[in-house]
């Protein structure tokens, strides 16, 4: 059989077979792990900013979830799933708001582990939609989601209260990532984001909002609401009291990456990407054949969603090396290589492209913080 027709079966299997399937850098082997994905620092900075905005001193919780100071003014710079995750819950207990201060009422420290534990006792997603978003209902004040379902989607609006502000975006994705994430558990799969309107102004990183939420959002609209598809509505809860032990060892703050649309061109990309060695990474033409789509449409729905195979390529690239600059026994060369660089000058060009740093000063600027936690 050619290699090529080898290759393309091999990427043809762990896509369609094992859709969370990723590469060790380590091994170059394919295993069951699934996809992190990174932070931008600038959801990490509107995190700080509300911290600071309550008086909080954030430095011993950057400290504590290893993100160096120096990274804050980077603007390329990325963090971890896990760092973000930590960030997000050591601020919630520090603050004690769980809703960083974007509510009159505080939303006080073991709210969500309480609303997951009520939600648990539903039957079915449309029960567990519908005790989430009473629970938020009862621990905030200004923001509040009202259901209304047909046969073509599960539309949640939120509606803020009279005579307050509209909330900004990072108070509605707050709202979201909480019930959606826990929804999305409880059901044990993610539920399709239909489309997504805001009251706000577009922020600046609208972007990053587009990957956590979904492709068809807008800004600047006359209400605020998320459509989700319904088939969700009449599965059966299936988590238990046993499993949400460790769901919430790292919840919510892992919802920003773990639920998002694996269905979508850039995702399915990704996924072939991963399932290879990066000096096997085939052209665009080649995973348009992989997922039994046109060039042509590749391009066009790729180009939808914000993306190109290029920037794709680019961006898997800059995760696995930030992912593996955390082993400070592994060499920069050696990492430059894994990831696909063949002189280690122009991986030193290529990151400091990605996160405005040169690898050395992002692995030290780690350290420093790690050591310091």
């Amino acid at each position: 059989m050619p290699a090529t027709i080898k290759l393309t079966e091999r990427i043809y299997h762990i896509v369609c077979d094992n859709p969370t399937g990723g590469q060790s850098l380590q091994s170059g082997k394919t295993s069951r792990v699934s996809e992190k994905g990174t932070i931008a620092m600038s959801l990490v900075n509107e995190t700080l900013a509300l911290a600071r905005a309550q008086g909080l001193d954030v430095s011993p919780v950057l400290d504590a979830a290893g993100i160096g100071a120096d990274l804050l003014d980077a603007p390329r710079a990325r963090v971890s799933a896990a760092q973000y995750g930590a960030l997000w819950s050591g601020i919630a207990r520090a603050l004690d708001d769980e809703f960083f201060g974007q509510d009159a009422h505080a939303m006080k420290s073991g709210s969500f582990v309480a609303m997951t534990h009520a939600a648990l006792g539903a039957r079915t997603g449309r029960q567990a939609l519908q005790r989430a978003i009473h629970f938020m209902r009862l621990v905030l004040d200004d923001l509040a989601g009202e259901i209304d379902i047909d046969a073509t989607r599960v539309r949640v609006t939120l509606v803020h209260r009279a005579g307050t502000r509209p909330p900004a975006m990072f108070a509605y994705a707050t709202w979201f990532i909480l019930v959606y994430g826990l929804l999305s558990w409880l059901v044990g799969r993610r539920i399709p984001v239909v489309a997504a309107r805001f009251r706000c102004a577009p922020p600046a990183n609208a972007h990053e909002y587009q990957s956590m939420i979904c492709d068809d959002i807008g800004f600047d609209q006359a209400g605020s609401w998320f459509d989700l598809a319904p088939a969700f509505l009449d599965l059966p809860v299936i988590q238990t009291a046993g499993s949400a032990r460790a769901f919430l060892r790292n919840a919510p703050g892992n919802f920003v990456v773990k639920y998002r649309n694996p269905g979508a061109f850039a995702a399915r990309v990704r996924r072939a990407l991963r399932a290879l060695p990066v000096s096997a990474w085939p052209d665009a033409d080649a995973i348009a054949r992989l997922l039994n789509v046109a060039p042509a449409t590749l391009r066009r729905r790729l180009h939808q969603e914000g993306h190109s195979c290029q920037t794709i390529k680019d961006e898997l690239r800059r995760d696995l090396a930030l992912a593996a600059l955390q082993d400070p026994a592994r060499a920069v060369a050696d990492v430059a290589a894994a990831v696909g660089f063949a002189e280690p000058s122009a991986f030193h060009r290529a990151f400091r492209k990605w996160t405005g740093m040169r690898p050395g000063e992002y692995r030290q600027s780690r350290e420093r913080a790690v050591g310091r936690g």
